[in-house]
């Protein structure tokens, strides 16, 4: 199986630098841009099956990508962003300012990080190793998944095989970035990682 994994394209909410989580933002006319370039980058690669996360800014990028591929789109709310709480709407400066303790947890020390209101680090992971399960059953050669920067970051943690240690040296991937993985029965291997040759 290949599994195409992409982040959703650039919202308003990145450009102002504000945590989105569940909640949600437009995706901006660079962002609608960026899923068109990757749906062209992807139109010559078959694709059985498209999975994406409930949320309005991975779902309008899976659209785009899926459009004139006459394929539904499966929705895994477990594909959610992970929830920030309280935090949720606020520019990183603001949290930052607020949060300080907390906001460097989170950045270093991830499975000490306690949201307000929100999700665990733990809690995203079952989450995002429910979806691979999900994923990986599917039965299907050429997979597309559409989700969030730190919902990969906990997809490629596990993949790889790390612990939460992995989890804190991972990047946040660009908007639409292109992850394609492959899945045998020995495990995953990726392929090429946070690709924006599109871009």
């Amino acid at each position: 199986m290949r599994i195409y994994l992409v982040r959703h394209g650039e919202t308003m909410w990145n450009v102002e630098k504000r945590l989105q989580g569940w909640k949600d933002s437009p995706l901006t006319d660079n962002g609608l841009r960026s899923a068109k370039r990757l749906a062209k980058r992807l139109q010559d690669i078959r694709l059985d099956r498209v999975f994406s996360s409930d949320q309005k800014r991975a779902l309008t990028t899976a659209e785009i990508i899926a459009k004139d591929r006459n394929i539904p789109i499966e929705v895994l709310s477990s594909l959610r962003e992970l929830n920030f709480g309280s935090w949720e709407g606020m520019t990183i400066s603001e949290i930052e300012t607020l949060y300080p303790l907390e906001y460097s947890t989170y950045k270093t020390d991830p499975d000490r990080y306690t949201s307000v209101g929100g999700e665990s680090i733990e809690q995203l992971f079952d989450r995002a190793s429910k979806a691979l399960k999900i994923i990986g059953s599917c039965g299907e050669e050429n997979v597309l998944v559409v989700t969030h920067g730190v919902t990969i970051r906990a997809l490629m943690t596990i993949i790889s095989g790390q612990g939460m240690d992995g989890f804190a040296k991972i990047p946040v991937f660009l908007g639409t970035s292109l992850t394609e993985l492959e899945l045998t029965d020995k495990g995953y291997r990726i392929i090429r990682a946070a690709d924006a040759d599109h871009l």
